[in-house]
């Protein structure tokens, strides 16, 4: 790392560490907690699945298989025999999932039998929104406790899907099979991949909710868990001769930085990139390849911190858009103390702040961002200095010295 990047690396550690974890996080990244449950009985988290049931509840979409009744129930935490066997009237006759319905739904008749017929439809299995992976991980530490056979076979089916849905260059597309347009492309965004490979390290891990994997899927997993760290590391962007950091999506053939949906435009992400350094820095032993990455990674993060300004949600005339109704506005407002903080996206080359509209139209502010998307995509994240201030010294020190 070069001596300016070092310094100021430093001085934003110094700078973050004794606030940042109480910083409050931005539209798109939430910080919402499981119900509350009762505490005398097991519970198994669900923070995953909080932007789908978000998405369900309060996004209108009209390819949902069923729609959330106004205030519909949900099961409290502690029902995990409920919320499993959700999950497995969500499954898809191939093995994976679809995204953005509530596990914790209490349904209708109505609503299961609907599920139940449309268990045929395999064109919406996913990995976008914590799906698929977070429903494998769900059954298998339902089974752990319960030891029902049905979520033991419905996790196996799932990680059956995973290792089909994996591309020969060790990447995972947003959706198995037949994925069109962007969703070919191997994403990143919404954690999915690295959510996908959280759970194969837990198998090669042998954590004991996977006791049920015998060696010859467990040798398989490892052999695509091993595939998928080739595949992140050789996505990581050159950038000016210079190693930095991820973008949301990277294409399936040249793994070169893609768009996406017309407001992701290809760029360098920080929010991504924040999960993708945290997951590398979590391997065992890592080679010389994996360490240059993280490296990278965090001189990046160190170079790309704003200071002085912050989003603030402020009342606006309510508004209604094709997926949502507001009644407030996001702005950034300068302010000297201020928390350090980093856009979503920075401009491939230019390094510019970066924002988008839905035409597909690069602009350089939040302002410049038409109200509809400003309040529905989180445009600013504090996810990176986590990074900075807490897990790089420590790796840096168990690995680098």
């Amino acid at each position: 790392m070069a001596a300016l990047q070092i310094l100021m690396f430093v001085g934003l550690v110094q700078l973050c560490a004794s606030s940042i974890a109480w910083a409050n996080p931005l539209p798109g990244q939430s910080n919402t907690r499981t119900p509350e449950a009762d505490s005398s009985q097991p519970t198994i988290n669900l923070s995953a699945f909080m932007d789908s049931a978000h998405h369900w509840r309060d996004i209108r979409d009209d390819d949902y298989v069923i729609r959330a009744h106004p205030h519909q129930a949900k099961h409290p935490a502690s029902a995990v025999a409920e919320i499993a066997d959700n999950i497995l009237l969500l499954q898809k006759d191939n093995g994976g999932w679809p995204k953005n319905y509530d596990v914790q739904a209490i349904l209708t008749d109505e609503q299961k039998a609907a599920l139940k017929q449309a268990s045929h439809l395999t064109e919406t299995t996913t990995f976008d929104n914590g799906a698929t992976h977070s429903h494998v991980d769900y059954l298998a530490a339902a089974y752990a406790q319960t030891h029902d056979e049905r979520y033991k076979r419905a996790c196996l089916h799932g990680i059956e899907f995973i290792l089909s849905a994996q591309y020969g260059n060790g990447g995972w597309p947003q959706f198995y099979p037949n994925p069109k347009g962007y969703a070919r492309y191997i994403t990143f965004n919404d954690g999915a991949m690295i959510g996908v490979m959280n759970v194969l390290q837990k198998i090669v891990r042998r954590d004991a909710r996977y006791a049920f994997v015998d060696q010859s899927l467990r040798e398989r997993v490892k052999r695509a868990f091993d595939k998928g760290i080739d595949c992140i590391l050789k996505c990581q962007i050159v950038d000016h001769d210079t190693l930095t950091v991820w973008c949301q999506q990277h294409d399936d053939v040249t793994l070169l930085p893609q768009s996406a949906r017309t407001f992701e435009p290809a760029c360098m992400s920080n929010l991504e990139s924040t999960d993708i350094t945290e997951f590398l820095m979590q391997l065992d032993n890592p080679d010389q390849r994996t360490i240059r990455a993280v490296e990278a990674a965090a001189a990046w993060f160190a170079r790309a911190v704003i200071h002085g300004v912050r989003v603030a949600t402020v009342p606006a005339p309510t508004a209604a858009f094709q997926y949502q109704t507001v009644n407030f506005d996001r702005v950034v407002i300068r302010d000297s103390g201020a928390l350090p903080i980093w856009t979503r996206f920075t401009e491939l080359g230019t390094h510019r702040a970066l924002f988008s509209n839905r035409n597909w139209k690069p602009v350089y502010s939040l302002a410049e961002v038409d109200r509809e998307r400003r309040t529905g995509y989180g445009w600013y994240t504090y996810a990176p200095a986590r990074i900075v201030t807490e897990l790089y010294p420590a790796w840096k020190k168990k690995w680098n010295e």
